[in-house]
Formats: structure tokens, C-alpha cells, sequence
């Protein structure tokens, strides 16, 4: 298993391919999966089936967590890999999803949620019916999975964006946040802790967040929202957006305007995807961490869910493969790595 950590010179990194992605898109429309590979949960002795269930499909950032969780998954022993998913990141559109992968008899479900709570009745079915709920990426209310696989701690995600953006903007003045969608428990989180943090340090006092608006992980909207953003707010120096199609998008749009060089951008994004901007001057650094990592991990902690290895009780411990022995923390939360701030000066060295 690889994955992108700093090197001295470019890594390159294996992005797989998925059938299992070009089917399930062929099934969105129809809100069901597959009977065919699916169903091994209550199959053969030893068999056991995972579904990774996204956000949304074709979206860069979830290609990346799918490729690791489909390498992870196979060195983990499933013998069902899927990824089914919809489209759009609305907040009930992965509930058929769900609810086809308990008729299916799926073993493990993993997904990334659009809504804490509106997927949690489909996941107390499947939890019912005998399936393994790993959450990963997004949250779900906690009562409905087994185990939460997040990225970092997700305070830290918040400081290391507020750092960013002060140092961007000499300390002072109007920022706005640019988020995915308005339910998304890992953006909520992230902009709570980041609010707190504004209205507690000290240090950015004279710092004033003026708007928080919505792209939905679209790109198209995610750039009309930027473009609105500095419309609406003359005088703002600074944007956040915690998101990768967020700070796509908004860099995008900052690259060919008037207000490049003149408004600073920070969040989460990815390194192919945001190395012209960096190199052209439009972005000056922001942050992530090896989304690859996230999917892997989650499929090692749905086989142990399966196996019986574990529960998700705090003090659980289970092996992660090349990552690994990983324990459980309270609140069934697997923390998997810091983030890590690209700039000009180590961007090259990734390729994710």
C-alpha cells in the first residue's frame, strides 16, 4: 500500500480504478445495487462483503478516499468490494443506497454522511439485519455506526485554517467561510471550532467573519457563491473553504479576477488540484492530509467490526494493515494523521 507522504522529490501515487463506480453510477437513477457481488455478506462461510457508500460520486477528493478503501478492503480479505452512491451530496440521497445494501445482505457499510441524522433510520435497519456501520469522513449521529474514522482531530483542522488565513491577511479584517453543505457534520464541526477559536485567541481580534455560505459540493455553485461572496463584501480580505471543491472553485474564480493577489484563500484542498493556483500566486498555502489513508483505515476497522475482533468500545485495538495498529477512542473515533500545509515550497513533492 502507498501513500503520499513528503519526499525529496515528486511520489507518485497509484489512483485505482473502480467498476464498481462506473456500475453504481448506472444505479442512481434507480436507488438500488447490485445483487450480484454484493450479497456475500450471507454467503460461503468466511465470506464478507463491504459497500462504500460516499457522499457523492465523481467528486475528486472521495476518488482519492474510494482509492484507498478499495486497496485496503482487498488487503483487509473482503471478498465483496462495492461503491454505490448518488450523484449529488443532498441529505437523504444516500438512504436507497443503504436500504439496498440491507436486502443485499452487505456485511460492512462504510459511509461518509450527508446528514447525521437523516441516513440514521435506513443504518439502524442494516445494523438490524446483521451489518457493520463504519462511518468515515462525515459523521453520523453516533448512536447509528459502530465506529467513526475521521481524518485528524477535528479541532486541529480548525486551527490550522484560521492560522493560515491570519498569516494571509497580516491579522486583520473581513473573512468568510465557503463550505459544502449545510448539514455536513465534518464542516460544521470545523467552522464551530474555528468561530471559537476566532472569538477566543487573542491573536485575531481583528479578525471579523462577516458570512458563511454553501457551494454543496458543486462546482458550479461553489463558484457562484465566491463570486457573491466578494460582490456582497467589498472589503473582504479573506475566504475559507473547508472544502476541495470549494477552494477549487473559489480559486478558480480568484485566478482571473481582479481580486487575485488582493483577497487571500485558504482550507482544504487538493495538491494536483490546487498546484497552478499555488504556483500563479492565486493561493498561498492550505491544508490537508492523505485522503487515501482515510479509506484504507476504514475498511481494516469494518473487518474487525465483522470478525468480532472488536466492538467501537473505547480501547479497542485492531490492525490497520500498512498503517498499522489502530485504537478506538471514545465515542468510537479512530483518529488516522495530522494534516499537512502545501505551499510553494513542498507542493511538488505529492500527487493526490
Amino acid at each position: 500500500m502507498e501513500f503520499i507522504r513528503p519526499t525529496t522529490g515528486r511520489r507518485t501515487r497509484r489512483l485505482f480504478a473502480f467498476a464498481a463506480v462506473a456500475a453504481s453510477v448506472a444505479l442512481v437513477a434507480s436507488g438500488c445495487a447490485s445483487g450480484s457481488d454484493v450479497g456475500t455478506g450471507a454467503g460461503a462461510e468466511g465470506d464478507l462483503s463491504v459497500t462504500f457508500i460516499p457522499k457523492q460520486l465523481n467528486n475528486p477528493y472521495t476518488d482519492v478516499v474510494l482509492g484507498g478503501g478499495q486497496d485496503g478492503a482487498t488487503a483487509a480479505g473482503f471478498t465483496g468490494i462495492e461503491v454505490v452512491g448518488p450523484l449529488e451530496a443532498s441529505a437523504s440521497s444516500q438512504v436507497s443506497f443503504i436500504n439496498a445494501e440491507t436486502q443485499a445482505g452487505t456485511s460492512v457499510i462504510v459511509i461518509a454522511a450527508n446528514d447525521p441524522d437523516a441516513v440514521g433510520p435506513a443504518l439502524e435497519e442494516a445494523r438490524a439485519a446483521g451489518a457493520k456501520i463504519v462511518a468515515f469522513d462525515s459523521d453520523t449521529n453516533p448512536k447509528y455506526r459502530d465506529v467513526f474514522i475521521s481524518q485528524v482531530v477535528a479541532k486541529d483542522v480548525a486551527l490550522i485554517q484560521v492560522k493560515l488565513i491570519a498569516e494571509q491577511i497580516g491579522g486583520s479584517g473581513e473573512i468568510a467561510i465557503l463550505s459544502a453543505t449545510a448539514n455536513a457534520t465534518n464542516q460544521n464541526e470545523w467552522i464551530k471550532f474555528i468561530e471559537e477559536e476566532l472569538a477566543s485567541n487573542p491573536d485575531y481580534t481583528d479578525i471579523t467573519l462577516v458570512a458563511k455560505v454553501y457551494g454543496d459540493d458543486d462546482d458550479t455553485k461553489s463558484f457562484q457563491e465566491a463570486q457573491g461572496l466578494l460582490q456582497a463584501y467589498p472589503n473582504l480580505k479573506g475566504i475559507i473553504s473547508p472544502t476541495t471543491v470549494g477552494i477549487a472553485a473559489t480559486a478558480r474564480y480568484l485566478s482571473t479576477s481582479d481580486y487575485k493577489g488582493k483577497v487571500a484563500l485558504t482550507g482544504l484542498g487538493l495538491p494536483n488540484e490546487m498546484r497552478p493556483f499555488v504556483k500563479d500566486g492565486t493561493v498561498t498555502a492550505f491544508a490537508l492530509w492523505d485522503p487515501a489513508q482515510l479509506g484504507y483505515v476504514a475498511a481494516f476497522a469494518g473487518k474487525a467490526l465483522a470478525d468480532g475482533t472488536i466492538t467501537g468500545a473505547k480501547g479497542d485495538k485492531f490492525d490497520a494493515g500498512d498503517m498499522g495498529e489502530r485504537e478506538v477512542g471514545a465515542d468510537g473515533l479512530v483518529i488516522v494523521g495530522p494534516p499537512t500545509t502545501f505551499n510553494a515550497d513542498n507542493i511538488d513533492d505529492y500527487d493526490f
